[in-house]
């Protein structure tokens, strides 16, 4: 069902042990070269590209590629009471987590007369991408709309795939999901095309956005990646991933079950065990056994358990459990120990991390209150989960009086000439000129 990777006895490096937990196959560089064609048909062209686009990917041609609003309402009228509720409990958690990233403008005096002040614009217009592959994304809509309202973004789109089985709208629940947060600009739209024409806009239908944010397929990396420096991204979002830090104290059949949750969302999903106990991780393949054979996405999880992204890997102890999971990176980690909080004080390198065993993975999809919108793929040691700083820019403001710029004067010039550069000095010293 999973293979097994034996450290114990191993004192590997960082490079070591990431070359025994590798990715599932991605090849976002031939993806780019793929999607090529589809970039360049909406950059030139016009909505009945569009259209074309959406027959030829998604199997329908929608009324018009902007949503009614009349549609977005109607979804929500016709939303299933519970999950209404539940929906707007998340919604409430998400919010109360994101409203304490709030940056606050901040104003440093240099020396007397002389300031800097930082404030914290946010862009001008995002677009935020809501996949609609194997399963539907309501949660998506809350994790990229919540955070970029929060950080007063004026504008804000939501494109989300046209669905053949609503008629060429997106899923009602994404559309229910936009018109309990306030959103009604979105688009039937879906994979490239989407970020394509986020990025470069087209008349009459989408005006260009600023800043593009949102998990997606291979193509939807591939061309957030193309188009980066048209557009700013989040990240260029992967598979998705969990890991789990666990000892002898560990329950079997729930650690079987968060690592079943992840491997659920696509066959090149990893999910990784890291255990100091051989008595865990047989229990632990046991209960994948019986635990995927009786659950809905049975093939699926079983692909994805059976890749080579994902494996049981044995360790000494919880110090190299450590080490193991700092080199991998993941983007989900469970922490089943006997001391989470004191296991997660060595971890430098996760998107997010959920101690104990009453903090699964599933909480923070949904109504934990974090963001899932998390870096893959190994990029969590040099990357963000999505969060209200996503759609800030910090911008210095410069005063200096007179008096604080005579002063520093002389040290600009001399810096100046250092770097052969001598007409920035000559600036400095036009302010002493008679007109």
């Amino acid at each position: 069902m999973i293979r097994s990777v034996d450290c114990r006895g191993q004192a590997l490096t960082k490079s070591e042990y990431k070359s025994l937990l590798p990715r599932a196959a991605l090849n976002v560089q031939e993806a780019m070269g793929l999607i090529a064609p589809i970039l360049a048909k909406v950059e030139n062209g016009n909505q009945e590209d569009l259209f074309q686009l959406c027959e030829e990917f998604d199997g329908v041609r929608p009324v018009s590629i902007r949503v009614p609003e009349s549609a977005i309402a109607d979804s929500l009228n016709d939303l299933s009471p519970d999950i209404r509720s539940a929906l707007e409990l998340s919604i409430k958690r998400i919010r109360t987590v994101h409203l304490n990233q709030v940056r606050t403008d901040r104003t440093t005096s240099v020396v007397t007369g002389a300031s800097v002040t930082e404030k914290w614009i946010p862009v001008d217009r995002v677009g935020l991408y809501v996949p609609g592959g194997r399963a539907v994304y309501p949660s998506s809509v809350m994790m990229n709309v919540i955070p970029a309202q929060i950080a007063q973004v004026p504008s804000i789109a939501v494109a989300s795939p046209a669905q053949k089985d609503f008629g060429g709208l997106p899923h009602p629940t994404i559309l229910a999901t936009c018109a309990l947060l306030g959103i009604t600009e979105v688009y039937a739209i879906g994979g490239a095309q989407a970020i394509a024409l986020f990025a470069y806009g087209m008349k009459d239908v989408c005006e260009k956005v600023d800043l593009v944010t949102g998990p997606g397929n291979i193509y939807v990396a591939a061309a957030k990646r193309s188009l980066r420096g048209v557009i700013g991204i989040d990240s260029e979002a992967g598979p998705t991933e969990i890991a789990i830090l666990a000892d002898e104290s560990a329950i079997a059949g729930e650690v079987a079950a968060d690592l079943i949750s992840q491997a659920e969302h696509d066959t090149i999903a990893a999910a990784v065990l890291v255990t100091s106990s051989q008595k865990l991780a047989t229990l632990v393949e046991s209960e994948l056994v019986k635990r995927v054979a009786a659950t809905k996405h049975a093939q699926r999880i079983r692909q994805a358990l059976t890749g080579i992204q994902s494996a049981i890997v044995l360790v000494d102890s919880m110090e190299q459990g450590t080490d193991v999971i700092n080199a991998y990176a993941p983007e989900h980690l469970e922490i089943h120990t006997k001391n989470p909080a004191t296991d997660a004080m060595r971890i430098r390198n996760a998107g997010a991390v959920f101690l104990g065993r009453f903090s699964p993975v599933s909480l923070g999809d949904y109504s934990a209150g974090s963001n899932h919108v998390l870096p893959t793929g190994g990029c969590a040691c040099h990357s963000s989960g999505l969060s209200v700083q996503t759609f800030l820019r910090g911008v210095h403001f410069i005063e200096y009086s007179e008096s604080a710029f005579r002063e520093i004067t002389s040290t600009v010039i001399t810096l100046a000439n250092a770097e052969d550069l001598p007409a920035h000095g000559e600036a400095m010293t036009a302010r002493g000129e008679t007109n």
